[in-house]
């Protein structure tokens, strides 16, 4: 696979995501956008993801069904289970963790590109202000990147997977700035994890707390819409 400028873009409907995919439009990268739709209670994301992919002229957008709920266990995807809104950083991993999920959603990503002829995949994962994931930290995402290239076709061939992470050392403060200087409007954005279904969102989740304290330490609106 030669060296080129498409890129698969995992494109969850999110702030960091949507920054993400912004940033790699203005590096003039010919964007393929994959959103997952893994059994989550915040469905309106996925609405997110169509509207920016549109917006942004993505080559293609691909909705992949998979069902999180069906072997595995966690506060986003169980609807038996709730949130857990506030948390004191001794408390470890929160229940809305969802196990491997990353680790799957960038193995269906890779595939697409190799299938396509990209070799750069772009993930808005962070690991400042974030809920502690281990699969959003970059010891993962280097490791990632290095077992990728062992395991396809791709590297076997003398190619290589760039797993590109713009935003892994930013702080949601900055992510803000960096959008706003790409232009890109927030509003239309769901990162909450309880999100209605028209994409408004519950103001008290962890996911919501992060997003509200950036807008107000950069000294800007909240573009968020709140139920």
């Amino acid at each position: 696979m030669e060296n080129n400028k498409k890129a698969v873009v995992i494109l969850s409907g999110g702030m960091d995501s949507v920054t993400t995919l912004a940033l790699a439009v203005s590096q003039d990268f010919d964007c393929y956008s994959l959103t997952f739709n893994y059994g989550q209670k915040s469905i309106s994301e996925i609405d997110a993801a169509s509207f920016y992919s549109k917006k942004y002229k993505c080559k293609e957008h691909k909705i992949f069904d998979i069902n999180f709920g069906d072997f595995s266990n966690s506060a986003l995807t169980n609807h038996s289970m709730s949130i857990t809104n506030v948390r004191s950083p001794d408390e470890g991993i929160p229940n809305t963790y969802v196990p491997m999920r990353n680790i799957i959603f960038l193995s269906i990503a890779c595939s697409w590109a190799e299938s396509t002829g990209a070799n750069n995949i772009f993930i808005g994962a962070n690991a400042i202000d974030y809920s502690g994931y281990p699969d959003c930290r970059e010891n993962f995402l280097e490791s990632y990147e290095k077992m990728i290239n062992l395991g396809s076709k791709t590297g076997a061939e003398g190619g290589k997977f760039n797993i590109l992470r713009p935003l892994i050392n930013m702080r949601k403060i900055d992510i803000i700035k960096l959008g706003h200087s790409l232009k890109l409007d927030y509003s239309r954005t769901v990162s909450c994890y309880q999100a209605s279904n028209d994409g408004k969102a519950c103001g008290l989740c962890e996911s919501c707390l992060f997003r509200k304290r950036a807008f107000v330490d950069n000294g800007l609106n909240d573009e968020t819409l709140y139920i």
